[in-house]
């Protein structure tokens, strides 16, 4: 009886310690486990972090239907080249105003518009804001010149004169217009107008007289407003470098009296792609994160290259102070289409954003116009990840 006690009390102590080291057995495979976990756990979430440092990649990418816009043959002020185009939503469509140029050389602003941004089914067969008095050169000025479309002998987009480069902007009632207005390689000028919202959706082009802003007999160009008034005036960038340069006026007319003195300095990032600043591109675009900003750049160590498009996030409240900067292009000549008339030339002077969508939209070659687009919430993380964020195109 005893020996019989004994065996049971033996039994169950041993299987207690069995019991018990598999406990411990599964506890120790446990504790592994949750090592290699969290091993695994680090070396995930630790790669982006790596990823940070060298910048963050995106895609723009160019639209299948490019050219989106080309010459009409059969339209005398535009046969020869459209290009350079202005861009802005209003009334749920995406509007262009954009550089024509015929036979004559001379350049004209034309209209289309889209209800997607990139399929235009609305393209107005004659020009929406001609040239004037003051727009180019006189009889006497212009007795030697051939009235012809020639890049050789004109090289501002093959044009002798006319309204170039527009921009525009809409501000409260009425869309903005900044435009160029080439005399001579001596005397380029910004003027602007506008034209109520009214009257743009009735298609009755009642423009409101231009005003120069820039001074005669100088050399300015790529000057935009912004798409609101800041602290009750309107804001004219101006100059780009050494630092960002903006006039605050109460109101437009009075640069005809007190034209806006810039710079004019070209100078940028030294070893960079952007060491030669041509100028802002599109007007500025009001995001949660700060003024979204398009500019031209290039590097005179690679003049072959020629234009290239690089972006920037201004304070909002102080506009003169770059948040970020993109280290690389995010767009460059590369398609047929940027090289076909004026080789090397992405002039991407609009910008919209129109749904999930950041459409940019450029003369290529000083002949098409072309779009490309992201989601701009993803553009504008990968910007704010660092200053080196990398923006890269997809070749179609």
């Amino acid at each position: 009886m005893v020996d019989a006690n004994l065996s049971s009390a033996a039994a169950a102590i041993l299987g207690i310690t069995l019991t018990g080291g598999l406990f411990v057995l599964l506890l120790a495979v446990l504790i592994g486990f949750l090592g290699l976990f969290a091993y695994w756990f680090l070396v995930l979430f630790s790669k982006p972090r790596t990823k940070k440092k060298e910048g963050l990649k995106i895609t723009v990418k160019r639209v299948d239907e490019n050219p989106v816009m080309r010459p009409v043959a059969g339209h005398w002020w535009e046969s020869e080249a459209v290009f350079n185009p202005a861009a802005f939503v209003d009334h749920g469509r995406v509007h262009l105003l954009y550089r024509a140029v015929g036979g004559d050389g001379v350049s004209r602003i034309g209209y289309a518009s889209s209800a997607d941004g990139i399929h235009f089914d609305e393209r107005l067969p004659y020009p929406v804001y001609d040239s004037g008095p003051g727009f180019t050169p006189t009889a006497h000025d212009r007795r030697y010149l051939p009235l012809s479309y020639n890049t050789d002998l004109y090289a501002s987009g093959g044009s002798w004169g006319g309204c170039e480069d527009p921009r525009a902007v809409v501000i409260d009632d009425h869309m903005y217009m900044t435009f160029g207005i080439f005399e001579s390689w001596q005397s380029m000028r910004l003027g602007v107008t506008a034209l109520s919202r009214e009257d743009l959706k009735a298609r009755n082009w009642a423009w409101l007289p231009h005003v120069t802003m820039s001074p005669k007999n100088e050399t300015n160009k790529n000057w935009v407003l912004f798409p609101e008034k800041l602290n009750g005036k309107y804001a004219i960038l101006h100059a780009l470098t050494p630092s960002v340069m903006i006039e605050y006026v109460n109101d437009l007319a009075e640069l005809h009296y007190n034209p806006i003195k810039s710079n004019n300095k070209r100078s940028g990032r030294k070893g960079h792609w952007d060491a030669f600043v041509r100028g802002v591109a599109a007007p500025p675009m009001k995001t949660e994160a700060g003024w979204l900003l398009f500019y031209h750049g290039m590097n005179p160590d690679q003049p072959e290259v020629g234009y290239k498009v690089g972006a920037m996030l201004l304070d909002l409240d102080d506009p003169t102070k770059i948040l970020y900067r993109s280290s690389e292009p995010v767009l460059e000549p590369k398609e047929w289409y940027e090289n076909d008339w004026k080789p090397g030339v992405v002039y991407a002077s609009g910008a919209v954003i129109f749904g999930d969508d950041l459409i940019l939209y450029y003369g290529g070659g000083d002949k098409y116009i072309a779009a490309a687009k992201v989601n701009y919430k993803e553009f504008l993380h990968a910007l704010m990840q660092n200053e080196h964020a990398q923006l890269h195109r997809v070749k179609l």
